[in-house]
């Protein structure tokens, strides 16, 4: 019989490992975040557009909430965000939604509502609609109706707006979504039963299920709208 030398045998480490990849990972972004402030400052001196200085500082602002820095991205990614307003560019909006909710400051929940409704009402791109409705289902709690609202939305709208193998991808993404949310919300786990689920949820009609997702948005924004909702409704091409 062999002797077990525990000396001759190094054994993986995966919590060693695990912290070092996230030292390596921490100090990509710091280096990242060097050429963009580098960069940032060139701009800001003069050598750029009004548009590219408010595409970096989301950049900026988006490396800075990956640094756990939230305070310091915050008013970044909310400049850029009423740049993008004012040259109706919705989706860069919606996106800068997105860093701010992820900011976590205490605007955040409204900039995740207001990046919501900017999604639903353009026709953005349907990966990032599907991305902030997904931050709603995390936020519910299981058994709240508002994340079978928002994983309904998810699928209506990569149904209707995704293309190609884009929309087979997002298919069947948000239809594994809406599984586990009608499973943690009413423990369905069969065909038969998410088709009565939704049903009584008044989750297969989008006229409503939308009006429902409006009322989600209301909660989340509460009166701390940053743009006019009716402005912007009349600037859209369509």
């Amino acid at each position: 019989m062999k002797s077990f030398d525990p000396f001759a045998i190094r054994l993986p480490d995966t919590a060693a490992d695990s912290v070092f990849n996230h030292g390596s990972e921490f100090a990509a972004l710091e280096s990242h975040l060097q050429v963009l402030n580098e960069r940032l400052a060139a701009i800001e001196h003069g050598s750029g557009s009004a548009h590219e200085l408010a595409d970096l500082r989301l950049q900026v602002a988006r490396t800075l909430v990956n640094l756990e820095r939230g305070v310091e991205a915050w008013p970044l990614a909310r400049a850029a965000f009423d740049h993008f307003i004012e040259w109706d560019q919705f989706e860069s909006a919606a996106d800068a939604c997105d860093v701010l909710f992820q900011s976590e400051q205490p605007g955040s929940v409204a900039a995740l509502g207001q990046g919501i409704w900017l999604a639903v009402t353009c026709p953005i791109d349907p990966e990032l609609t599907i991305e902030l409705l997904n931050h709603v289902i995390d936020e519910t709690p299981d058994d709240a109706d508002g994340a079978a609202v928002a994983a309904t939305t998810a699928l209506f709208l990569a149904d209707v707006r995704a293309e190609g193998h884009h929309r087979e991808n997002l298919m069947f993404f948000t239809t594994q979504l809406l599984g586990t949310v009608a499973h943690r919300h009413s423990q369905i786990e069969t065909p038969e039963q998410l088709d009565h689920w939704m049903e009584r949820l008044e989750l297969k009609e989008p006229e409503k299920f939308l009006v429902r997702l409006r009322n989600v948005v209301d909660v989340l924004v509460q009166d701390d709208w940053w743009f006019d909702r009716e402005a912007l409704q009349r600037r859209l091409p369509y």
